[in-house]
């Protein structure tokens, strides 16, 4: 490129950029036509002749929130750097102030908002400030574990959204994995249940964990399956959970036993919900997290940057 050229793109960049004129200032001053300045404004930065630069924030963390954002056709995302100093209790609470920012721009007036459970969750709940909407209601998106911290329950979580943001909720009174099917239908044909199966026909937003690999070691709040059911997991090769409601690598649900024993949303409907909210992180879960982008379960998604960027690994979408 010539020198008179850089010249005359440094000269509107510099009315543009330092002088904070708009293109038709410039464009009367210059004598140019103002449908070119905006082509040499984008020309200059191409050339490298401007090089605009973002102070005290990780751009390359937004690089990624957007490729992550077009690729799996998400609505939002918000991704937390792993600075080396910050412990993993100390990134716990980033991430959960995170979830509570997002959520809380989700939420207005008028509508239904189911919930999943477990200690993300509890966290996100935490985090939340008190606001005054109008007729919001909150339902349990699945029955509880048999044995489980209180604070870390579903209808704690409803119980607590309900008070905070001045609505009303819906408790659920069973476990969510029953015995038997028989003892599942039973539970879900009743009168009782009815109205809970018609609210997640009437979802506005679901708010959900993401359970990653699958071990009998490490039960957690998986103290329900029996070794029947981590064994036959284990050979259907179970990439993860959402309330229980297990999936393969490509998203699909298995184990139709184990299915027809959980009191929970299904996984169909989940992708029905036009807001579903994940809060999820931790290598482990990357798999399980791939998967659900993939099926389409999750569209608003807060993660950190290492575990997306192991999802995008295990995807082969490095490079963007």
């Amino acid at each position: 490129m010539k020198n008179d050229r850089k010249k005359l793109l440094a000269k509107v960049a510099y009315l543009y950029y330092i002088e904070e004129k708009n293109q038709a200032q410039i464009a009367a001053e210059t004598g140019i036509y103002r449908t070119t300045i905006s082509r040499m404004l984008a020309e200059a930065k191409k050339e490298g002749i401007v090089k605009i630069e973002i102070e005290n924030f990780d751009t390359h963390l937004f690089q990624v929130e957007n490729h992550v954002k077009k690729r799996y056709n998400l609505k939002g995302i918000e991704l937390v750097s792993n600075d080396l100093d910050l412990s993993s209790s100390e990134l716990e609470q980033k991430l959960a102030q995170a979830a509570a920012g997002m959520l809380r721009g989700l939420l207005t007036d008028n509508m239904k908002v189911g919930f999943s459970w477990g200690k993300s969750l509890s966290l996100l709940v935490e985090h939340l400030g008190a606001r005054h909407l109008k007729n919001i209601h909150f339902y349990p998106l699945a029955g509880g574990p048999s044995h489980i911290h209180a604070r870390y329950h579903v209808n704690t979580l409803i119980y607590s959204m309900a008070g905070k943001y001045h609505g009303d909720c819906r408790f659920i009174n069973a476990t969510i994995i029953q015995e038997n099917k028989e003892l599942a239908k039973g539970i879900l044909s009743s009168k009782y249940f009815e109205d809970l199966k018609k609210s997640w026909q009437e979802l506005d937003v679901a708010v959900i964990g993401i359970g990653g690999q699958v071990e009998e070691k490490n039960r957690q709040w998986l103290d329900m399956l029996t070794s029947e059911d981590f064994s036959k997991l284990k050979q259907l090769d179970a990439a993860g959970e959402i309330c229980c409601r297990f999936f393969d690598k490509n998203g699909q649900a298995i184990y139709e036993e184990l299915q027809d024993r959980t009191i929970a949303i299904s996984l169909d409907k989940l992708k029905t919900i036009p807001n579903t909210f994940a809060f999820a992180y931790g290598d482990y879960k990357a798999q399980a997290l791939l998967s659900a982008l993939r099926a389409g379960y999750i569209n608003y998604l807060v993660t950190d940057e290492q575990t997306i960027l192991k999802v995008l690994e295990l995807d082969q979408s490095t490079t963007f």
